[in-house]
C-alpha cells in the first residue's frame, strides 16, 4: 500500500483531464481501504472513490484522498434451475465481466456490452441501454461505510434505483465505497433487441438463430461505429440523461416539431431523445478549441487533447442552455461534476 501526493489524474479519468489529486492510493480489499482512511497523512481529509474513471469531469484539482477500487474476483455464489448469481468485485472491468458471463453462457447483461467503466459503478449509477437498466438483474451488494468501517449488503429495494440514479449518488453519496456486486443471470435467455438498431444490425450480421454472444456483438458492433473510444478521443459516454415529461407537454412539442424522437413510459410520460434535442440545437460536430461534441452521436462531448474540465463543463453548459431556449426542455448531466 502506497499513498502518493500530487498524482496527475488524466491517466485515471476516460475524459483524460489533467487534473491533480493532493493524495492516492489504490485499495484491494476491506483491510487495505481501513489502513489507508486511518493513516495520519490523510486523516480527516476529504475522500472519493474512483472506479474505471469514466463517468465524471474533473473541473479542478481534488484537494483530498482519491481511493481507486482494484477488488477483484468473479465467482458463482449459488444457483438453482433458472438462475447463476455472480458476484464480482467492484474493482472489476465490466466489459471484461459482461465477456465473462456471455462465456459461461449467463444471461442478462448482453445489451450492456462495451460500456466503459468498473463493475462498482454499475449499480451506483444504475447503466443501462438498449432497453436493459442494472436494476433488471441486480441481486444485492456490499458496501464499506467510509466513516464507521462497517460492511453492508444492499438488496435491489435498498438502492432505490431510479434513471442513472440509486442512493449512492443521492442519500448516500460520498458515504460507502461498494466492494462486490451479485447479480441473477438467467439460464434461459429472454432476448430484448426492440431497442436502438440491434435487430437492424442482427440482420445484417446474418443471425439467423439468436443467442447471448450474438446480442453482445452487435451491440459491440453498434456501440463502436457511433461511439468514440475513450483510448483515442476523451470522453465520458453519454454526458446528457434522456429527459421524461408529461404526454400534453410531448403534445405540444410534437406539434411544433413533428421530427420529436421520444417513446412512452410509466406514468403517462414520454423520455425524449436528448441527443436528437441537442443535434437540432446545431451542436452536432462543434468544436471549440480541443472541448466539442462528437460528429457521430451529440449526447457525447469530447476532449480532444488538451480541453480543461472548465472548457467541457462551459460547453455542457451552452448546450443546456440551447435545448431549453429552442424547446423548453431541461437537459441533465448524466457525468458527475467534480
Amino acid at each position: 500500500m502506497l499513498i502518493s501526493e500530487n498524482v496527475l489524474l488524466r491517466p485515471f479519468n476516460t475524459f483524460g483531464i489533467p487534473a491533480q489529486a493532493r493524495y492516492f492510493a489504490s485499495f484491494s480489499s476491506v483491510e487495505e481501504l481501513s489502513t489507508i482512511l486511518t493513516d495520519p497523512l490523510v486523516k480527516g481529509l476529504s475522500h472519493m472513490i474512483l472506479g474505471g474513471g469514466s463517468n465524471m469531469l474533473f473541473t479542478k484539482d481534488f484537494d483530498g484522498i482519491l481511493l481507486k477500487n482494484e477488488i477483484k474476483g468473479i465467482e458463482v455464489i449459488k444457483e438453482d434451475e433458472e438462475f447463476v448469481y455472480v458476484k464480482a468485485g467492484a474493482g472489476e472491468n465490466w466489459h471484461g465481466f459482461v465477456m465473462d458471463c456471455i462465456k459461461h453462457n449467463r444471461a442478462g447483461l448482453e445489451n450492456l456490452s462495451l460500456i466503459p467503466g468498473n463493475v462498482g459503478a454499475s449499480p451506483m449509477q444504475n447503466i443501462g441501454a438498449y432497453g436493459v437498466e442494472i436494476r433488471d438483474t441486480f441481486y444485492e451488494l456490499e458496501a464499506f461505510h467510509l466513516e464507521d468501517f462497517t460492511t453492508h449488503t444492499f438488496n435491489n429495494g435498498d438502492c432505490e434505483f431510479g434513471y442513472r440514479e440509486s442512493v449512492f449518488k443521492r442519500k448516500y453519496k460520498g458515504q460507502f465505497a461498494i466492494i462486490s456486486v451479485t447479480y441473477r443471470l438467467s439460464k434461459h435467455p429472454q432476448f430484448n433487441i426492440r431497442y436502438g438498431a440491434i435487430e437492424e444490425e442482427l440482420k445484417r450480421m446474418g443471425i439467423t438463430e439468436l443467442s447471448i454472444q450474438a446480442v453482445s456483438q452487435a451491440v459491440i458492433n453498434i456501440r463502436t461505429s457511433k461511439l468514440p473510444d475513450p483510448a483515442e478521443i476523451g470522453n465520458a459516454g453519454s454526458f446528457f440523461k434522456n429527459p421524461t415529461i408529461a404526454a400534453p407537454v410531448y403534445e405540444q412539442l410534437k406539434a411544433v416539431h413533428p421530427g420529436l424522437v421520444a417513446y412512452p413510459v410509466d406514468g403517462g410520460q414520454y423520455k425524449l431523445a436528448a441527443g436528437w434535442l441537442i443535434e437540432q440545437c446545431g451542436w452536432k460536430g462543434f468544436r471549440e478549441g480541443d472541448a466539442g461534441v462528437h460528429a457521430k452521436q451529440a449526447l457525447v462531448l469530447v476532449n480532444y487533447g488538451h480541453a480543461s474540465g472548465a472548457d467541457i463543463y462551459r460547453l455542457s453548459q451552452q448546450v443546456l442552455d440551447s435545448v431549453h431556449e429552442k424547446f423548453g426542455v431541461d437537459l441533465e448531466r448524466e457525468v458527475n461534476i467534480i
